[in-house]
């Protein structure tokens, strides 16, 4: 009996044991590719047993829990800038994991597509100089659309975006008074509206309220049906936000540090406010205060998710990177050292 009681609690204590040896990862940053993330790292943890936990914090908030060594990794739309890796006192290694559309969506009663906008009629919706909906510059492009007497009404993001980061880059390029007026900023001094928090709380917020413009990656706009307009790009086009499109425009030569805006694209038929989303981790691992085993799980991650990891993009609307963006992650990740040592072979 003593014998079988022994048994049953070295059997416990194995499975404990196994339990507690399972490697548990930390992340946090942007909403833009939250949907994404949260597919892939399931995935992975069903593959591996690795657990990924992420929290879709916004893209400041993914930059400053990283270089406040809180978490394994970060994620931002926004690459850092050169003030932040400086601030972060040790490299960043960026990682694009896919490619996503910022749409401007629209919650206008009777309009369900094919609203048309220009650069300029964007940035006069969010500067608050256009208020209604059937305002001349609207109904010049949009003749065959019946566009109510009805007030604008701007949503924003409220928290530190890397979306937002994205969509006054563009802004800052194809409007004059926008870059003099507000630029190009995480978190911009916003000249009308109200905010929303992440992602969700922006689409949540335009599809609640009648007369509502507002910002949101593809997935977001997909999902809770909103509309979303076709926007004229840097050859005239007008282009509908899609995962063809948002490929065009990332087709660059894209910098060895993969830190690139993409944004108001020179391609035929790209779509103009589409960006490169990233993960970022310490490239000189023992900095960021985790043991070696945390450090190579971490680095063992990005490398699925650039390689396996893209089955997941197409069917959340995002694009996947292409096989010369690979090859720069796969430069990026085996540069990953600890102690000096490269993590990856």
């Amino acid at each position: 009996m003593l014998k079988r009681i022994f048994s049953v609690a070295a059997l416990a204590s194995l499975v404990l044991g196994t339990a507690t040896a399972q490697t548990s990862l930390t992340g946090s940053g942007a909403t833009f590719p939250e949907p994404l993330y949260r597919k892939m790292f399931d995935a992975y943890n069903k593959q591996t047993r690795v657990k990924v936990n992420y929290q879709g914090i916004g893209s400041g908030g993914g930059i400053k829990q990283l270089t406040d060594k809180v978490t394994d990794f970060g994620a931002t739309d926004a690459f850092m800038n050169e003030k932040e890796l400086a601030a972060a006192g040790a490299p960043i290694v960026h990682i694009p994991t896919c490619i996503g559309a910022v749409v401007v969506c629209y919650n206008i009663p009777g309009v369900n597509t094919g609203l048309k906008l220009t650069p300029d009629i964007i940035a006069g919706l969010f500067l608050g100089k256009i208020t209604k909906w059937n305002d001349p510059a609207i109904a010049a492009e949009n003749p065959k659309v019946k566009l109510p007497d009805m007030s604008v009404s701007v949503v924003h993001r409220s928290d530190s975006s890397g979306t937002s980061y994205v969509f006054t880059d563009y802004l800052t390029k194809v409007n004059a008074e926008w870059k003099d007026k507000v630029g190009m900023n995480k978190s911009p001094n916003w000249p009308t509206g109200i905010g929303g928090k992440g992602n969700p709380g922006v689409a949540d917020l335009v599809r609640r309220v009648p007369g509502a413009v507002g910002y949101v990656e593809l997935v977001y706009a997909s999902v809770n049906k909103i509309a979303f307009a076709q926007i004229k790009n840097k050859s005239g086009a007008y282009v509908t936000p899609s995962l063809k499109s948002a490929s065009a425009a990332a087709a660059v030569d894209l910098p060895d540090d993969t830190r690139v805006s993409i944004t108001d694209t020179d391609a035929k038929d790209g779509y103009p406010i589409a960006t490169f989303t990233w993960l970022i981790l310490y490239k000189e691992q023992d900095y960021n205060r985790r043991t070696k085993a945390q450090a190579k799980a971490a680095v063992d991650l990005l490398w699925w998710v650039v390689h396996a990891g893209q089955r997941y993009n197409e069917g959340l609307y995002y694009s996947q990177i292409a096989p010369a963006v690979v090859k720069k992650c796969e430069y990026l990740l085996k540069s990953v050292t600890y102690g000096g040592v490269p993590l990856l072979k």
